[in-house]
């Protein structure tokens, strides 16, 4: 445990970066040494230039953005806190206390600073400072389950904050934290995370903002990572890039579909599984259709194994993403898939351990199924899609969509603008288990490979009718007779 005098203060500072457009303010990200050295500097003169006795330091960064002018600006918002320190002491600032006799007396101070690295200059070009806050002092608590291995300590988070969205903030930051059982590496690491967060969570309101539809966006196992952290790890760039496999085409259904269906009904749909840190969609898209058409065909309901792919099927490239049209050969030239329990999930390729012997399951070949998804009357059926009408009669599909609003689902009928949601960019593969309506709204529902605890008990509500997020670009099923 930190001893007192080495208090970590959660800083919602932002992390340098270059390469920023002349005149543009750009935020600045973590904690960087360059924004270190800027806000100690400014403490130090706002210490030199105030009529108070008590020295103030650092209790968090709040703000920070920086500019590129004939040198580069800084535009830093830091929340001072008074110490136990006086001026007269010749003390280490680090080393000063906070006075928490009368909770902390803060001072919410902009400084707008210029550097010139070229001339190794850097001065204050002004300092504005509001009236005096009492500050609340809060225990963030421990960050991290496991300590820190080389230091074998846990890494424990004290923040004293002001009452406002920060608190707030940090409060569902600790919930967070508690409830999806979030361990990081060491205090600069959480801090990165928290300030993550936070620009989710005005993420997550925008894209509520903005949805056509019932959903309720916010926070989700997945706010502490970037955008780029989360396609890089649960996402499938592929579905895009390449072109799947030729496939034959579907026959369409000649019989009337009901209004609403859906396959768990009838015992076609394994339990949710979790494809973890793997951008292995494309293999569980592809099991779960199986899986069903096996049901239908074979009349058992068996969990094939996506680890039997992640391994052994060569064209794709397991946690790197891949198509389920190449999926399916790969199945065929296999021989089969085994069960789950006989080859389980890993989330990470191995050698291929693939036995002829335990195969449960097999395909004849695979089918391209219409991407006709409007609302029109098909047939002499209801008003009814022929993708609606397909899953009905066949079984539940694979498709791939756009994954867009998804980081932050949490229930309800997803319906981003098309704009947000292109259908061209179509970067994850689900399993479409059934459609009906909601107060009215149409939707599809959709089996995800992100476990129980995302969206609602690991299903996507997502518009039907309008080929949102281009669920209907790639949809496809196996063939077993």
């Amino acid at each position: 445990m930190m001893a007192p005098s080495g208090l970590v203060f959660l800083l919602c500072a932002l992390y340098l970066v270059s390469g920023i457009p002349t005149g543009r303010w750009s935020d600045v990200y973590a904690v960087e040494p360059e924004l270190k050295r800027l806000v100690d500097l400014a403490v130090r003169e706002y210490n030199k230039a105030s009529t108070h006795k008590d020295v103030y330091r650092q209790l968090q960064v709040t703000d920070a953005r920086k500019q590129l002018v004939s040198g580069v600006k800084y535009d830093l918002t830091v929340l001072l806190g008074r110490t136990l320190c006086k001026k007269e002491s010749n003390v280490n600032l680090d080393k000063c206390q906070f006075d928490y006799t009368n909770n902390v007396k803060a001072q919410k101070c902009n400084f707008s600073i210029l550097v010139v690295p070229w001339i190794n200059e850097t001065k204050i070009l002004h300092q504005l400072c509001s009236q005096e806050w009492r500050v609340v002092g809060l225990i963030i608590g421990t960050l991290s389950a496991e300590g820190n291995p080389k230091t074998n300590t846990n890494c424990t988070f004290y923040l004293c904050t002001f009452k406002d969205e920060v608190l707030e903030t940090m409060t569902l930051f600790k919930d967070f934290v508690s409830t999806y059982n979030k361990q990081y590496s060491d205090n600069e690491e959480a801090t990165r995370r928290f300030q993550i967060f936070s620009k989710n969570l005005k993420k997550a309101t925008e894209i509520q903002s903005m949805d056509q539809g019932t959903a309720e966006y916010g926070i989700t196992k997945y706010s502490d990572l970037t955008e780029d952290e989360f396609r890089a790890f649960y996402l499938n760039p592929l579905l895009s890039s390449q072109p799947p496999h030729p496939m034959r085409k579907a026959l369409l259904p000649t019989d009337s579909a009901p209004a609403q269906f859906d396959w768990r009904d009838h015992g076609a749909v394994t339990e949710v599984k979790n494809q973890g840190m793997c951008g292995s969609c494309w293999a569980f898209s592809v099991t779960g259709n199986i899986e069903g058409q096996w049901f239908l065909k074979k009349g058992s309901l068996v969990s094939l194994s996506e680890q039997e792919l992640v391994d052994c099927d060569n064209v794709d490239h397991a946690c790197g993403g891949g198509l389920p049209s190449s999926a399916y050969e790969a199945i065929e030239n296999l021989g089969g898939l085994e069960t789950e329990q006989d080859y389980s999930y890993q989330g990470h390729k191995s050698s291929c351990s693939f036995s002829t012997g335990k195969v449960s399951a097999y395909i004849n070949s695979s089918v391209e199924i219409s991407t006709d998804e409007t609302d029109e009357v098909f047939r002499k059926a209801v008003p009814i899609s022929e993708i609606a009408a397909w899953l009905a009669q066949n079984g539940p599909i694979s498709i791939a969509l756009n994954a867009f609003a998804m980081q932050f689902y949490r229930k309800g009928i997803s319906h981003p603008f098309r704009i947000l949601c292109l259908p061209g960019m179509i970067d994850h593969a689900v399993l479409l288990v059934g459609y009906g309506e909601r107060d009215g709204k149409p939707f599809w529902a959709i089996k995800n490979s992100w476990g129980l605890d995302w969206g609602e008990q690991g299903y996507y509500y997502l518009y039907r009718g309008s080929g949102a997020c281009g669920m209907n670009t790639m949809c496809s099923s196996a063939v077993v007779h």
